[in-house]
């Protein structure tokens, strides 16, 4: 027992250190989880053999990731991008494959393992592809549905895979494979005949769609009567490991019966609550899983074979990439987006691991050729977020400098005392305040799509760069009263508000922060006036909170005034604070003291007494029922006391 908790302490240490520091130098956390690994692993020896039985067991975080994945698409979604899903995902498997088996034949192996070995690059790293296109909030892009659309039907694919694999057995790997794999593992199916193995797999499909539909509802409703959160995620924990037990036991992939079920279960009134249920335990997995990964390595064989392991690798990911470039353009995925879903894709994938396993068993690929393959597929999904840091880094800036020079800046004809830079989901609606009231604008923008946007209802927009000094000239900035600044680049924001400030002080310069420290940026450039994206809407949604939790509407009006003018006495001493960290102190204790002083100055102002209003004031107001809110809190009701009608 002592053993297994110092490898549970190693594995989480490595995951606790090299996770954060990935992070922070912007390499994404699973080129963190698989630095770990090599660190605890090959490199200083930490762990053994027990790896690969961890692997195993991590594997299942994937399954839990395609179960979030399934729960979040509505089936109609899934039929509504059929024609990506089979089209481009379909093509991307036929075409893969039957360049992996081409240069597997050219390299001299039998057509059977050159087939496999096909079947296994074809697919890429669903965990680490989805994780970061999340991470990177790029999930909704044009190349980020593509590539989901690919690794869903990857996914999905898995299944024929299996089923082809025995079939390819060759008779001279028989000794090497160390035991089939039907011996080694429990089967239902294992000397059914084909047609009684199609009616297997037919009959445990319909019980995950069937069952999920009919009778998760009334479990999920039994479990919820009892009040026990515990029990509620042992029951979705269950659910999950169920369907990955009956989908092993007919030789299906465990993944696509999670996805199956989350699919079902899309629709359902605890969708929200299983997925906050299951997405730690799959998030801690997934990390087990690329730990185990870089642990795996075997650095005798990369010793011996590195040149023939990097080279493989490099192959892997340009031929893919190439079939992926084509496919992007042939679909019209083009842009920045088009080499997303190109880089995104171009690497093998953790299925490759389970298809090399699968093939070794059943006597397909030779035990030595499996190790180096397995390197490759390793070495490949290491230089995944190295792909990813070059699509951000080389590709990105690129395609938005090449769309700003491609069409050249629209001809400002007219000119209006209020500039603002910037039409999106913030600047418009202060373009529309601002033509309520029948001031005279003139828009910038760089987004075409959103000047397109706001020219439909009828707001003068401009196409062009509002940092360019000679732009703002045209635009009027020599005599402008305002300029707001709300465009979505915090590096250009700056720029343009030191441009104005030094060149036309007299402009009263309005703009728009990201943030706390990008507010501080600004008012140090000279901006007259900052506020903070997030900041006006957070206020307003959090005295609905007090209201909902029985506090008067007008006393959680007055918290909210109250917190604003605490936060805006203690502005200047902050800012003052802040200087210094950015002068280069590290840590500055004044800045976290002022800090703690403004919590103590809101926790006084929000407990001063109140009189609630009179009915000459405002209406009678009745708060929540007790089961229409959450159980209060000993301190939610000292701030509400006395307060109710």
């Amino acid at each position: 027992m002592t053993l297994y908790f110092v490898q549970a302490f190693i594995y989480l240490l490595a995951a606790v250190i090299a996770v954060p520091l990935a992070k922070r130098f912007g390499l994404g956390s699973v080129l963190g989880y698989l630095v770990a690994g090599v660190a605890i692993g090959p490199m200083l020896g930490l762990v053994g053999q027990e790896t690969t039985t961890i692997q195993h067991f991590a594997e299942f975080g994937v399954v839990m990731m395609l179960f979030l994945v399934g729960i979040e698409l509505d089936p109609r979604a899934l039929w509504a991008m059929r024609v990506r899903l089979v089209g481009l995902g379909g093509l991307q498997v036929v075409l893969t494959v039957a360049a992996g088996m081409g240069l597997a034949l050219w390299l001299g192996l039998p057509w059977q393992t050159a087939l496999a070995v096909g079947l296994i690059f074809a697919l890429s790293s669903t965990a680490i592809v989805l994780q970061t296109l999340n991470e990177k909030g790029l999930t909704k892009t044009e190349g980020g549905r593509g590539a989901f659309a690919v690794l869903l039907f990857q996914d999905i694919a898995v299944i024929p895979m299996l089923a082809l694999i025995p079939l390819l057995a060759l008779s001279e790997f028989s000794g090497d494979a160390g035991g089939a794999h039907h011996g080694s593992s429990l089967s239902l199916v294992d000397d059914l005949s084909g047609w009684s193995y199609t009616l297997a797999v037919v009959a445990a499909i319909a019980v995950v769609i069937v069952g999920g539909y009919y009778l998760s509802r009334p479990l999920f409703r039994y479990v919820v009567r009892s009040g026990m959160r515990e029990i509620f995620t042992a029951t979705a924990l269950m659910l999950v490991i169920g369907i990955a037990a009956l989908m092993s036991l007919v030789n299906l992939s465990p993944a696509l019966g999670a996805f199956l079920a989350g699919v079902v279960l899309a629709n359902s009134e605890f969708r929200h609550e299983l997925e906050a249920t299951i997405e730690p335990f799959k998030g801690l997995l997934l990390g087990l899983f690329f730990i185990t990964v870089g642990a795996g390595i075997n650095f005798e064989v990369l010793a011996a074979e590195w040149s023939t392991v990097l080279g493989l690798g490099l192959a892997v990911i340009a031929v893919k990439g190439l079939i992926l470039l084509g496919l992007a353009l042939l679909f019209r995925i083009r842009g920045s987006n088009g080499w997303l879903f190109t880089l995104g894709l171009a690497q093998a994938g953790e299925f490759g691991f389970v298809l090399l396993a699968y093939s070794a068993q059943n006597q397909v690929i030779a035990p030595e050729t499996s190790q180096i393959l397995s390197l490759v597929v390793a070495f490949s999904m290491f230089l995944t977020p190295a792909l990813f840091i070059f699509y951000d880094r080389v590709v990105l800036p690129r395609y938005r400098n090449a769309r700003n020079t491609e069409r050249e800046a629209d001809t400002i004809d007219e000119q209006a005392p209020v500039i603002v830079a910037g039409v999106g989901r913030f600047g418009q609606i202060v373009c529309r305040l601002l033509r309520a009231n029948n001031v005279p604008i003139v828009v910038l923008d760089l987004e075409i799509e959103q000047i397109e946007n706001v020219r439909r209802i009828n707001i003068k927009s401009y196409f062009g760069d509002a940092s360019r000094p000679d732009l703002l000239e045209t635009a009027g900035i020599e005599d402008a009263r305002l300029l707001v600044v709300a465009i979505d680049d915090q590096e250009r924001a700056l720029h343009m508000v030191r441009h104005v400030k030094h060149y036309h002080p007299g402009v009263w310069v309005l703009a728009r922060a990201f943030d706390r420290g990008h507010a501080y940026q600004l008012r140090e450039a000279g901006a007259d006036d900052v506020v903070s994206e997030t900041y006006h809407s957070a206020l307003e949604l959090g005295g609905h909170a007090l209201t909902a939790l029985g506090v008067h509407p007008l006393r959680a009006k007055q918290m909210t005034w109250a917190f604003v003018e605490s936060e805006a006495a203690h502005e200047a001493e902050l800012f003052e604070a802040w200087k210094e960290i950015e002068g280069g102190i590290n840590f500055s204790p004044r800045y976290s003291e002022l800090f703690m002083k403004l919590e103590e100055s809101l926790s006084t102002a929000m407990n001063q007494d109140w009189e609630p209003p009179s009915l000459e004031v405002a209406p009678v107001w009745t708060p929540p029922e007790a089961d229409e809110v959450p159980e209060k809190s000993p301190h939610t009701e000292g701030g509400s006391q006395g307060l109710g009608h």
